[in-house]
């Protein structure tokens, strides 16, 4: 069972102002060590691996642990769509010229993007995920958003995908081991800007506690936004960022936390009840609302 860069795409208004966190030129905020290993991205790449369920765990798994639903990532699209505002959306509008064209990388069904329907010229989409790409699609057809797409991983599309005023990748980068050669490559297909949206902490850390509960198994503590920002910095780029509390709750109900965690977990779903237990009994619902970062640098 692999993963897959389909990208997850909560977005909506955000539920407080932003915090400008914006740093030095390097993107890397005080106290931050700097990136070690060659190629640029060598600690990325090895946190991120320690992310790995250990094989006779995975063995187990009625389903794919990694998978997401496209029709949960609709629903949160219509969300987006139903308010389209918010910092990285602000990063993205403020680039882009009119009727500018917009790359999306790890698009899923379009709640990055598709808000700024009424500026976009073009829509280039990229998703591994065909379902995905099936559900954003017709949405943007509804908006009257011309849209191209393209199946597959990226960086390895990069060839047959076309420039774009502005590439956005919105919950993508913590499925990306190999972090140096995707921002380059986002970075020579924008004309103008890349802009970045991520959890601070990777997308999975909220299940921490379950997987010592039910797997005694430690979870790592990196990589972070902040390894993201380093990177880029080392890669040369001017990086600029701000952080901001997430616009929804993850789950909206314990009963939805808890299928989901089965899944994670690869634990059978008959374990939803003895799951939920566990994740009230050990604090974790209702869960925190997580911090995202929005990070980007010009292009020109």
């Amino acid at each position: 069972m692999t993963k897959s860069y389909g990208g997850t795409d909560g977005r909506g208004p955000a539920g407080e102002p932003p915090v400008d966190e914006r740093g030095p030129v390097d993107g890397r905020p005080a106290g931050e060590p700097p990136v070690d290993g060659r190629p640029v991205d060598g600690r990325w790449r090895a946190d991120l691996a320690r992310w790995d369920i250990p094989e006779h765990i995975l063995r187990r798994a009625p389903v794919s642990p990694w998978g997401h639903s496209p029709a949960r990532f609709a629903q949160r699209t219509e969300h987006a769509l139903a308010a389209p505002e918010g910092p990285s959306l602000a990063r993205i509008a403020e680039a882009l010229p009119a009727a500018g064209s917009v790359l999306d990388v790890g698009a899923g069904t379009g709640a990055a993007s598709l808000p700024l329907a009424g500026r976009l010229g073009e829509l280039i989409a990229v998703d591994a995920s065909a379902g995905m790409l099936a559900e954003l699609t017709p949405r943007a057809e509804r908006l009257g958003v011309p849209v191209r797409t393209v199946q597959g991983r990226w960086p390895d599309v990069a060839d047959r995908t076309p420039v774009a005023d502005v590439a956005v990748a919105a919950h993508v980068v913590y499925n990306v081991p190999d972090l140096a050669a995707f921002l380059s490559e986002l970075s020579g297909h924008a004309r103008r800007r890349v802009v970045l949206e991520l959890t601070e902490h990777h997308p999975m850390s909220w299940l921490t506690p379950l997987w010592r509960h039910f797997h005694g198994l430690p979870r790592p503590a990196r990589p972070t936004a902040h390894d993201l920002i380093a990177v880029a910095g080392a890669l040369g780029h001017e990086v600029r960022h701000e952080s901001h509390a997430a616009p929804l709750p993850r789950y909206a109900s314990l009963d939805e936390l808890a299928e989901s965690a089965c899944r994670r977990l690869c634990l059978t779903p008959d374990r939803v009840g003895e799951v939920a237990g566990a994740a009230v009994a050990l604090g974790m619902w209702p869960l925190p609302r997580e911090r995202w970062f929005t990070v980007w640098w010009e292009t020109a």
